[in-house]
């Protein structure tokens, strides 16, 4: 950019300070919608990879799927959904877990939604069977009383652990163990109540109310299966190397022998990060793509801004033709004029998504989410290269047609 052309559309801008301004604003919003949306992806990114870490990060699961279907896809979730049930994952898979060399603790575990009373209150809570081994797996810890023990389980006893909410909306401030609470109408002794975990994935674990497995399939929901299999590594490095072992030794249990029919699916913690981290990624894109478009419109904008300047500085154009101007000082007079309206705007735009993703991240926080204040570098490199390059697009044109007028033609017009 020449210096002298640089300086006479600087002046030229300033000189028309309220139509510089606003068109910077409109290149300026849509650039600080580019960084705010870029910002709030890595903030989306931290809260769910958060989530995901109070399930731990030695942990694999071993859950129900659609057969012929892929385990992450929307068919397979669809399918869930519509209530198609999976009814093959059974005790022989949880020993099987149980059994391998990599693995420290295993639980299979069914859930389901009953109403719970106590004394006249009736309350309606999530209830999950767990198996005693639950709380080494999720490293359940206590306020009061005691998790569940293997004897119950097998026994199919009438006894429950409580959630930290669960038990204060029934409870209070009152001691829940020992007390009795009914479930379905069926007598339950409170024998545990453990401390305040807070939601995952706006699924409040603090709500809920656990039962043996065994109690929870025979006396609540009459079925000899479960849903899904939670088991804690010993190693976690060998994530991979375990997930791929007990793949092959449950499609052995069930008789499959064409992996496109496996009625399961096994994940590690690894794998739902990269999926989650892959989704959130797709959706920033997908956002930021959008926002482009507002870009371009305020290109188109820029383009109609340069036009009027150019019919309206005719003269002034063929004046300096007259006294010596060259055809390159006119279009790089204008063209300057066009970079800078952008790149100001990407300025102002960054300064603006800055500010507001601030904002956001004030507001998660004290909404109690992991939220995270990151202003990605590429997000900045991406907005001041993308506006320069609108500026130069949308202002080459104009930039010519000022730049071709003929000085007589120009000075006539006058």
């Amino acid at each position: 950019m020449n210096i002298l052309p640089a300086q006479l559309a600087f002046t030229s801008l300033v000189r028309h300070k309220s139509r510089t301004i606003l068109t910077m604003l409109a290149i300026g919003i849509g650039i600080a919608s580019v960084i705010v949306m870029m910002s709030a992806g890595k903030g989306i990114e931290q809260l769910v990879l958060g989530e995901l870490d109070i399930f731990g990060t030695n942990t694999i699961e071993i859950e129900v799927k659609v057969p012929s279907v892929k385990k992450n896809s929307s068919a397979n979730a669809v399918g869930m959904v519509q209530g198609i049930t999976i009814t093959t994952l059974k005790d022989k898979d949880i020993a099987t877990v149980q059994n391998h060399p990599n693995i420290e603790a295993a639980n299979g575990s069914v859930m389901g939604q009953e109403s719970v009373s106590y004394e006249g209150q009736l309350k309606k809570v999530v209830l999950m069977g767990h198996g005693p081994e639950q709380a080494i797996v999720d490293d359940v810890k206590m306020v009061s009383g005691r998790f569940l023990t293997n004897e119950e389980n097998d026994s199919v006893a009438s006894v429950a652990v409580l959630g930290y909410g669960v038990k204060n909306k029934m409870f209070g401030d009152d001691d829940a163990i020992g007390k009795t609470i009914y479930v379905k109408g069926k007598p339950f002794k409170v024998v545990g109540v453990m401390i305040k975990r807070g939601a995952a994935f706006f699924f409040d674990i603090d709500n809920m109310l656990i039962l043996p497995t065994k109690t929870m399939q025979k006396k609540i929901l009459g079925i000899d299966y479960v849903s899904f299999i939670m088991a804690k590594m010993k190693d976690r490095t060998l994530a991979k190397q375990t997930a791929e072992e007990l793949t092959e030794q449950i499609r052995l249990n069930h008789g499959i022998t064409d992996p496109e029919k496996d009625d399961f699916a096994v994940n590690t913690m690894d794998e739902a990060k990269e999926m989650m981290k892959t989704i959130i990624g797709a959706l920033t894109l997908l956002l930021v793509a959008l926002v482009f478009i507002s870009l371009i419109v305020g290109g188109v904008g820029i383009m109609n801004i340069m036009y009027v300047s150019v019919a309206e500085r005719k003269f002034e154009i063929g004046l300096r033709k007259s006294v010596g101007a060259r055809k390159k000082d006119i279009l790089w007079q204008f063209l300057s004029e066009a970079v800078l309206l952008t790149l100001g705007g990407g300025v102002l735009g960054i300064i603006l998504g800055a500010l507001v993703s601030l904002v956001i991240y004030i507001l998660a926080i004290s909404y109690g989410f992991k939220w995270s204040y990151v202003i990605p570098p590429v997000s900045i490199l991406l907005s001041l290269g993308f506006s320069t390059f609108i500026g130069v697009l949308f202002g080459v044109y104009p930039a010519k047609k000022a730049a071709n007028l003929s000085p007589i033609e120009a000075l006539r017009r006058e």
